[in-house]
């Protein structure tokens, strides 16, 4: 199951981190203040976004006009645009972190373990086999 940006945050920043953070977030984005913005900055185009992401063109479309995203979403398109994406935490007393592997596609699906009717039936079918 996938976590929210906005859960990862509540726990592991306090609400003046987390204003602190948001009002950055403004500042960067008034330099790009949509996807949009940010893709034809690079001169790139829906169907190119869309091709390196294995997308319709129609669903880069409607990634663009999103407000809220996994991270994970928001990393596979800021890699088709050709860049990365970090997410950093900063607190008053330390160095900025990097957060490692928050929002990569193999963190993010998690498989289940299967319950134990699942377990057993498949025991017997094996042991029915053998």
């Amino acid at each position: 199951m996938a976590i929210s940006a906005d859960d990862v945050f509540a726990e592991t920043m306090s609400p003046e981190l987390i204003e602190a953070s948001d009002r950055r977030t403004r500042e960067l984005l008034e330099e790009f203040e949509t996807l949009q913005q940010l893709r034809k900055a690079r001169s790139l185009t829906q169907e190119y976004v869309g091709k390196k992401l294995g997308k319709k063109q129609v669903s880069v479309a409607q990634l663009e006009k999103r407000s809220d995203f996994l991270l994970s979403t928001l990393r596979g398109y800021v890699r088709a645009l050709g860049g990365e994406l970090d997410l950093v935490v900063r607190f008053k007393d330390h160095a900025p972190v990097v957060l490692a592997g928050v929002g990569e596609e193999s963190l993010v699906e998690v498989p289940h373990a299967p319950n134990r009717a699942e377990s057993a039936k498949k025991r017997s079918a094996r042991q029915t086999v053998a």
